[in-house]
């Protein structure tokens, strides 16, 4: 359904996306998780034709985006953050405004409307004026825009960015209704626990580049053969983490709360005793020491961290070249 094939963005000197390779096949959500800036939007955009690469290629229900942008932009249906509601109109006048774009016929836009206001509980609704919606409303009657022209692909860009609760979890109960039509779904979020529950994969994007893919527990695996480790001291650790990583180079460390420490050690076995003793020269006794399985949220900034440590690394190595 959907393919991009060493796909690359450039804007001046700027190389936004470097060489993005990944699929989204029949039935299936991928959620693109990665930090502001890191290239997510730009492969949007690409995906649905808004944006021509500089250089790779992208299918998108068999049609090429450059060469069959017409064909490429009726296959999809695409919402972002602010879905950009005419808000005098009532649900059905902006569905039958869309639809004509299409060359639906009128009946056919009335009764498909009438059909996804019902199916999103949204139907004493359809001849309200837009302006007067709830956030979370105005989000699903972008998603029925989206989905007017019944398109086997969807491109989901931060559709619950912003919102509040409730408005967010009404918007996830479409979107995981959407996921029973078999359609191919690319979903990009900050929300790491909305990806970990809607999609089927998840791709990292760092840097311009997928620095990790798989589903939650292959990208478990992905780190490197790392074990989350976690240290619950008997008083407030007082010395900054940096006086650890400096003492442990090969550890990453993060900070849970005052007397609680996290690592990712690729040997527990050798790294644990010698912690224990540092702590201890320290000052700072044990209560706990344990193994945690690591949320999303802890694979993506383990990922994210490691990724960055490289490119600082690189970047010294340049300095130091020139």
């Amino acid at each position: 359904m959907i393919e991009t094939r060493d796909l690359v963005k450039q804007y001046d000197d700027f190389e936004a996306v470097k060489g993005i390779t990944f699929s989204v096949e029949e039935g299936e959500l991928l959620a693109l998780l990665g930090p502001n800036g890191a290239g997510k939007t730009s492969t949007i955009r690409m995906v649905s034709s808004i944006l021509a690469p500089t250089t790779g290629q992208v299918l998108v229900n068999g049609y090429d985006t450059v060469e069959s942008p017409d064909k490429v932009r009726r296959s999809i249906g695409m919402i972002t953050e602010q879905p950009g509601l005419y808000e005098r109109m009532t649900g059905m006048e902006y569905l039958l405004f869309y639809g004509r774009l299409y060359g639906m016929p009128n009946q056919q836009i009335k009764e498909r409307g009438a059909e996804l206001y019902r199916r999103f509980g949204m139907e004493e609704a359809v001849d309200r004026r837009l302006g007067g919606f709830s956030k979370g409303m105005k989000q699903k009657a972008g998603l029925i825009r989206a989905m007017l022209h019944n398109p086997p692909v969807l491109l989901l860009d931060e559709p619950t960015s912003a919102m509040d609760p409730h408005s967010a979890r009404q918007v996830r109960a479409s979107i995981q209704e959407l996921r029973q039509d078999k359609r191919a779904i690319i979903l990009t979020t900050h929300n790491l626990n909305e990806a970990e529950k809607l999609a089927d994969r998840i791709a990292i994007i760092n840097d311009g580049k997928i620095v990790a893919k798989g589903t939650a527990d292959e990208l478990r695996k992905q780190l490197s053969g790392d074990r989350l480790m976690e240290v619950t001291a008997d008083r407030p650790i007082r010395f900054p983490l940096e006086k650890l990583s400096t003492a442990f180079p090969e550890m990453i460390f993060d900070m849970v709360d005052e007397t609680q420490i996290r690592f990712r050690s690729n040997n527990p076995v050798e790294h644990n005793p010698n912690l224990i003793r540092y702590l201890g020269g320290m000052g700072v006794g044990i209560v706990m020491l344990q193994e945690i399985t690591p949320s999303l949220e802890e694979i993506y900034l383990s990922i994210v961290k490691q990724e960055d440590a490289e490119l600082d690394g690189q970047g010294s190595k340049e300095n130091e070249i020139v």
